[in-house]
């Protein structure tokens, strides 16, 4: 699903928080998005998602309409601690259950589940993980609704770097493996980098820079936008890799 994001503008009553995005992105593909804090990554997810009024026109294969089928993560979530494990990643698939859940249902939750290393964990409430076991959990409800658009708002925030690696790593297999469009909001810029097939940095509500993630991460942007002073060197599999030096004094 080809995901077209035109002169997109958000405002909270007299605050503009976006003005006047353009944005792509398709079938295949990770799109990290990413910029300093307040500076508009997770009003851009929530105004795709259309859980928040916006100008400007977000399309979806070329049409106005949003698809039924998307997987969203957000960066806040409620969690209610009487629920399972099973039970909240059942609410995944909210828009396709009846009156009873029907083996497919439980069939889909039961693979997800597996993918993200949680079956054991399938009968425990919400309240008795950890903080890092419920991220998975919420990222495990997304996917369950076999979605073609995901949009993930800091998924990794609360995960140590293994298991940050690991979702990573899931997220980028699944979504080459169904064709899926994913947009992912990160803080990590060298997770990004690692991750993702295109980065848009954002600043004050507009689009600073957006392309590859070698050709965007660089020094010049990370002075401009982030206010540091940093290495920026290629790896190996031609991965730009930050090393942040300190912050800088203008």
């Amino acid at each position: 699903m080809k995901v077209a994001i035109s002169q997109l503008a958000v405002r909270y009553g007299a605050t503009q928080v976006i003005d006047g995005l353009d944005l792509s992105a398709g079938p295949g593909e990770i799109l990290a998005i990413l910029g300093p804090n307040g500076s508009g990554k997770s009003s851009l997810v929530k105004a795709v998602a259309g859980l928040v009024p916006h100008a400007g026109s977000i399309t979806f294969d070329g049409e106005a309409r949003r698809p039924g089928r998307i997987g969203y993560m957000p960066q806040d979530i409620g969690a209610r601690a009487a629920l399972t494990v099973l039970e909240t990643v059942l609410l995944g698939r909210l828009g396709r259950l009846g009156l009873r859940v029907g083996e497919a249902d439980l069939a889909a939750v039961d693979a997800v589940l597996t993918e993200l290393g949680l079956h054991r964990l399938a009968a425990r409430y919400l309240g008795e993980l950890s903080g890092g076991q419920r991220q998975l959990v919420f990222l495990a409800q997304a996917l369950a609704a076999e979605p073609r658009l995901l949009m993930l708002d800091e998924p990794i925030s609360a995960l140590d770097v293994r298991h940050q690696l690991e979702v990573l790593e899931i997220v980028r297999r699944l979504t080459v493996a169904r064709r899926l469009t994913t947009l992912v909001v990160l803080h990590d810029l060298n997770m990004a980098a690692r991750f993702a097939d295109a980065v848009a940095v954002i600043r004050n509500g507009r689009l600073a820079r957006f392309g590859a993630p070698a050709d965007v991460i660089d020094e010049a942007m990370l002075a401009q936008v982030f206010g540091v002073e940093a290495s920026v060197a290629l790896a190996g599999d031609g991965r730009p890799n930050v090393t942040p030096l300190r912050a800088s004094r203008h």
